[in-house]
C-alpha cells in the first residue's frame, strides 16, 4: 500500500514500501489515512517556528549569493558561514543548523541548484504508515468515495493548466517534489508572484522547521516529454517558463505546532503561500504575466452539498506514476473530519499518488468562476481518494499577509 506524502531523491533503486495491517471496519477509513508530509526525524519536536518566513536573499547577477545585513548574522549566530551557504553548508540539518524562526529563514537563490537531473529525480520517499496517529472518525464524514482514475493532462501543459506546476525543495531526507499553484494577488493586479501549495511542503511541522532551495517550476515537463527525451532534455525544455526561487513563505502556526508526518495530525490546516523571484532575474514581467494566468482564491467556497465537482491537479510521483507529468482528477466532494475541532475537509475520490501534493482543487467559487477551493493534503495508502482543507479565517489570513508584503513592490 502507498501513502501520499512529498517526494524525495534517491538516485538509485526504489525500495518496495512496507504494507500495514488491515484496521477494523469501525476505524478502517481514519486508519487509512497519510498525511502527505515528509517525515523528517532530525531535529527538536520541541522547537517552535513562526508561521512565516524570509527568503530574502537574491542572487548578485554574477553567480554568487547576496544575502542581507541581518540575515549574515543570524546565521552566524548559528554558525553557519554564509559563504559556505551555496557550497553546500545548507546541507547541514542538525537541530542547530535547521533554522526554524522566520527571522532566521533562508532561502538564497543556487543559480543552477536544480538542474534538469536534480528535478527529474525528486521522487515518492520510502516511510511506514503510522496507523495509531488517528483515533477514530470524527465529526462529519461521509461515505468514502470511489476511486476516480487519474487523467494525463493533454500537452502543452500551458495550454490546458497553464496556472499548475512542480515545487521542488530540500529536507534531510534529499531533494524533493510537491506541486503547486499561481495564484491572484490582489495587491498586485494582473502581476501577481504568488504561489499555493500545501505547509508541508514548505515547513516539516511539530517535527522540526523550514525546508531550503524551496522553487516553482511553472509548466514543468510542458511538452509531455517521455522518460527517455527527459534524460536529453536540456532546463530550458524542462522548465520553459523559468525556475521561480521563493522569496516568501507562510504557512499556518497550527500546521507548524501540529503538523505530523502521517496520519492526519494539522491536516485541516496544511496549506502555505509562497512569494517567488525569478531565478535569472527574468525579464521584468511578473510570474503571472509570464505564465498568462492565475486562478483567484476563494475563502468562502460553497457548502459541500452544493460543490456539483473539484478538480484537482498535480504531479504524481510514487507508482505507477513516475513524477514527470501532469494529471487530474474531477469527482463531486464529499466531507472528511479528522477531529471533531478541526475543520471538516473536502474529499474526491482519486488515484494520484505522492508528489501530487499541494496541487490545486478547482471549483465554481462563490461567485460561479473557477477558483482554487482547496489543496491535495491527505490520501489513504491504498490510494484511492484525496482530501484537502477548506479554506477559510486561518488560510485567509495566511494569504493577506504574504499579499500585504509585498503590496508595494
Amino acid at each position: 500500500m502507498r501513502s501520499i506524502r512529498p517526494s524525495f531523491s534517491t538516485r538509485g533503486s526504489r525500495r518496495r514500501r512496507r504494507g500495514t495491517s488491515s484496521a477494523a471496519a469501525a476505524v478502517a477509513l481514519v486508519s487509512a489515512l497519510a498525511l502527505t508530509a515528509t517525515a523528517c526525524e532530525d531535529g527538536d519536536p520541541e522547537a517552535g517556528g513562526d508561521a512565516s518566513a524570509s527568503a530574502s536573499a537574491v542572487d548578485d547577477g554574477n553567480g554568487g549569493i547576496r544575502i542581507p545585513d541581518h540575515i549574515k548574522d543570524k546565521l552566524k549566530e548559528h554558525g553557519i558561514d554564509v559563504d559556505d551557504w551555496k557550497n553546500g553548508a545548507w546541507k547541514n540539518w542538525n537541530k542547530d543548523d535547521w533554522l526554524r524562526e522566520a527571522q532566521d529563514f533562508v532561502n538564497p537563490i543556487i543559480e543552477g541548484l536544480w538542474d534538469p537531473d536534480r528535478m527529474r529525480d525528486a521522487e515518492e520517499p520510502d516511510q511506514e504508515v503510522d496507523e495509531n496517529d488517528i483515533s477514530g472518525d470524527q465529526g462529519v464524514t461521509d461515505p468514502e468515495p470511489a476511486p476516480v482514475e487519474a487523467e494525463a493532462v493533454p500537452a502543452k501543459y500551458h495550454d490546458n493548466a497553464a496556472t499548475a506546476g512542480k515545487l521542488l525543495f530540500d529536507s534531510p531526507k534529499g531533494s524533493m517534489v510537491c506541486s503547486a499553484t499561481v495564484v491572484k494577488d490582489p495587491a498586485n493586479p494582473g502581476k501577481s508572484n504568488m504561489v499555493w501549495t500545501a505547509g508541508h511542503c514548505v515547513h516539516a511541522g511539530k517535527s522540526g522547521g523550514w525546508y531550503r532551495n524551496i522553487a516553482f517550476v511553472p509548466s514543468y515537463n510542458d511538452a509531455d516529454m517521455s522518460a527517455e527525451e527527459l534524460q536529453k532534455a536540456t532546463k530550458e525544455e524542462i522548465a520553459p517558463y523559468g525556475v521561480w526561487w521563493g522569496d516568501w513563505a507562510q504557512t499556518s502556526d497550527q500546521w507548524i505546532e501540529q503538523g505530523g508526518a502521517t496520519g492526519g495530525d494539522g491536516a485541516s490546516y496544511d496549506f502555505a503561500v509562497i512569494h517567488v523571484t525569478p531565478e535569472k532575474g527574468g525579464d521584468g514581467k511578473s510570474l503571472e504575466e509570464t505564465v498568462g494566468a492565475a486562478l483567484p482564491v476563494d475563502f468562502d467556497a460553497p457548502a459541500v452539498p452544493e460543490i456539483e465537482s473539484m478538480k484537482a491537479i498535480g504531479y504524481p510521483a510514487a507508482p505507477p506514476y513516475d513524477g514527470q507529468k501532469l494529471y487530474e482528477c474531477q469527482d463531486k466532494p464529499g466531507r472528511l473530519s479528522i477531529n471533531a475541532s478541526d475543520p471538516t475537509m473536502y474529499r474526491i475520490g482519486c488515484t494520484m499518488t505522492g508528489g501530487s501534493s499541494g496541487g490545486g482543487w478547482v471549483a465554481a467559487g462563490s461567485d460561479g468562476k473557477p477558483a482554487l477551493v482547496s489543496n491535495t493534503s491527505i490520501g489513504p495508502v491504498t490510494a484511492g481518494w484525496l482530501a484537502g482543507p477548506r479554506l477559510g479565517d486561518e488560510a485567509k489570513g495566511v494569504f493577506d499577509a504574504v499579499s500585504g508584503k509585498f503590496a508595494d513592490q
